[in-house]
């Protein structure tokens, strides 16, 4: 545990992982703390403490409750330490939650020579938490715990670290060697669960890998699925820097898209929801002696069409 709340918002923040902000924002009587103190809690971690006890452990259950959810959404409850709680400072305090959805993404990228040290970098500053795997541990800058969202990882085998990543993940693969990378891109393919691949590679290389592929009896959707060569098309050059802002706008625009979509199915289901109710508001207020439909939600009906 530590005693910072506000550099476990901000590192939780800068990753991407959702928390919960947890304020007492009025309090009468004797309570363990003052109005105004606060603790953050994430899946994994507890930050702070708004005083311990029973009012602590509800505050804990409930936001974690609130993270399950997976949506942002804030709450105000309020807990009377004695009666309720059986605390025996006795007074009373309103509690906010204010929950904070994960909005990163899961990025793993295998390679840390130049392209790699130029792209993270870039990485770094976007909601992300990227997972930089290598196997050679001095290729990695000295300056790496600078970045609060990303983690090295020193692997022999770096094919193996792909199981270590959740569904939908974001995979860049570019080590020094070829053989590392049809290792890694293989896993990968056989998940089957990835949300992008992005392989570096020139068109002889690339050929050669769609060719193992087959004779490894690779699913061709899911090499299909595949971003190379990658980056965008748009944005040429060969310099690593050049690569890196190509790569970094392919992940941008992809995980945009990807949130305008999800944004445009939970509007359709908020729709959706909204029509259900008023389509029981209205059966509820026909009088039961009407049959059939009623004529307000024939109209629903036919504008929804």
């Amino acid at each position: 545990m530590t005693t910072n709340w506000s550099s476990a918002s901000y590192k939780l923040s800068k990753q991407g992982q959702a928390y919960v902000l947890v304020t007492l924002v009025g309090v009468s009587g004797s309570t363990p703390r003052n109005s105004g103190t606060k603790m953050v809690i994430s899946h994994d971690d507890i930050f702070d403490t708004i005083g311990g006890g029973h009012l602590e452990h509800k505050a804990i259950k409930y936001a974690k409750k609130m993270l399950n959810s997976g949506e942002s959404c804030q709450h105000i409850e309020h807990f009377q330490l004695g009666s309720n709680l059986g605390q025996c400072c006795g007074g009373n305090t309103s509690v906010l939650f204010e929950c904070f959805a994960a909005t990163g993404v899961n990025i793993m990228l295998f390679g840390a020579g130049h392209v790699g040290k130029a792209l993270v970098p870039i990485l770094a500053q976007l909601p992300c938490k990227v997972t930089w795997v290598d196997s050679r541990e001095a290729q990695f800058p000295s300056n790496l715990s600078s970045y609060d969202n990303v983690v090295k990882v020193v692997s022999e085998s770096p094919e193996l670290e792909v199981a270590s990543m959740p569904a939908n993940s974001y995979f860049i693969v570019m080590t020094h060697n070829h053989q590392m990378d049809f290792e890694i891109s293989q896993a990968i393919l056989k998940r089957a669960d990835f949300h992008y691949l992005g392989l570096i590679a020139s068109n002889t290389k690339w050929r050669r890998f769609q060719q193992r592929y087959k004779h490894r009896d690779i699913d061709q959707k899911q090499v299909a699925r595949m971003n190379c060569p990658i980056g965008l098309a748009d944005v040429g050059g060969k310099l690593p820097m050049e690569v890196a802002v190509s790569v970094s706008a392919e992940i941008i625009n992809i995980y945009q898209a990807q949130q305008v979509k999800l944004a445009a199915i939970n509007d359709q289901l908020a729709q959706e929801n909204q029509q259900s109710v008023d389509a029981n508001s209205v059966s509820k207020a026909r009088p039961k002696s009407q049959q059939g439909i009623h004529w307000q939600e024939l109209k629903q009906l036919l504008s929804a069409d």
